[in-house]
C-alpha cells in the first residue's frame, strides 16, 4: 500500500467530491501557458516598481488561479495594455 502525505489525500478527497473540472479546449490551452512560459524568458530588461500590498495580494491570488507566476501575469497585463488589448471597465451606473 502507498503512503499518502496531507497534500495527496487532501488531493484524493478533493477529486472524489468532484472539485475538478476537465479543461475546455485543451490544445488551446495549453498552448496559451505555453505563450506565457516563452513570453517570461524572452525578457530583457528588469524594472521595479512599487505597488500596494492589496494589490500585490489581489495579483497574487489571480496568478495562482490562472496557474501562473505572479510576475508573469503583472508583464502579460502590462503587454496587453500596452499593445491596446487591455480595456477598463467602463461602470453604466
Amino acid at each position: 500500500m502507498v503512503k499518502l502525505n496531507k497534500k495527496e489525500k487532501d488531493l484524493l478527497v478533493s477529486v472524489a467530491k468532484g472539485e475538478w473540472k476537465s479543461v475546455a479546449r485543451i490544445e488551446s490551452e495549453r498552448s496559451r501557458y505555453r505563450q506565457y512560459a516563452e513570453a517570461t524568458f524572452k525578457k530583457d530588461r528588469r524594472i521595479n516598481i512599487r505597488i500596494s500590498i492589496k494589490d500585490l495580494i489581489a495579483i497574487q491570488k489571480r496568478a495562482l488561479e490562472e496557474g501562473i507566476p505572479y510576475q508573469t501575469l503583472i508583464s502579460s497585463m502590462l503587454h496587453k495594455y500596452a499593445s491596446g488589448r487591455l480595456a477598463e471597465k467602463v461602470s453604466l451606473s
